[in-house]
């Protein structure tokens, strides 16, 4: 056997090894208590576009592409998830301080102005995670609505 066939040979059993090798899936389906939800009045078409651009980096309930059943792809969207929920999550907003979460809302309505999210790269494959203007308005006044209903509780 050449050395091209020993070495195609290898990558081939190392890429059917690593799909073994599986990611924690995110997916527990529960209502958290303090979920964003829970703690303030979230009108259903905000709600809306927050699970359809937000919820699968920013919550406890991923809705996984088919690639990410194809290591390492999978790897990289476990890792993609964690840090984006170590950022934000949704379903444990309740448990921030009322300081972080005014702040996380602040920082969501600056994401969404600035385009930074969702991400490009996201919402590429994604397309109905991309914010209309009438949909960036939409969680825009929410947001407001709700950091001023914060600030009158202080």
């Amino acid at each position: 056997m050449s050395r091209i066939k020993i070495i195609l040979l290898v990558v081939l059993l190392v890429f059917i090894l690593i799909q073994f090798i599986r990611p924690v899936r995110d997916e527990n389906g529960q209502a958290s208590p303090d979920q964003i939800g829970k703690v303030y009045a979230v009108p259903e078409n905000v709600n809306a576009v927050l699970r359809a651009s937000c919820y699968d980096c920013h919550s406890n309930n991923t809705d996984y592409p088919w690639y990410a059943e194809i290591q390492p792809a999978g790897w990289w969207l476990a890792s993609h998830i964690r840090r984006g929920k170590s950022e934000l999550n949704f379903d444990r907003f309740g448990e921030y301080s009322k300081r972080r979460q005014d702040s996380k809302l602040k920082s969501i309505a600056n994401s969404i102005e600035d385009g930074t999210m969702p991400l490009p790269s996201y919402a590429f494959i994604h397309t109905d995670a991309k914010l209309s203007k009438k949909n960036k308005m939409l969680i825009k006044n929410w947001i407001k609505a709700t950091r001023d209903s914060l600030s009158k509780k202080k």
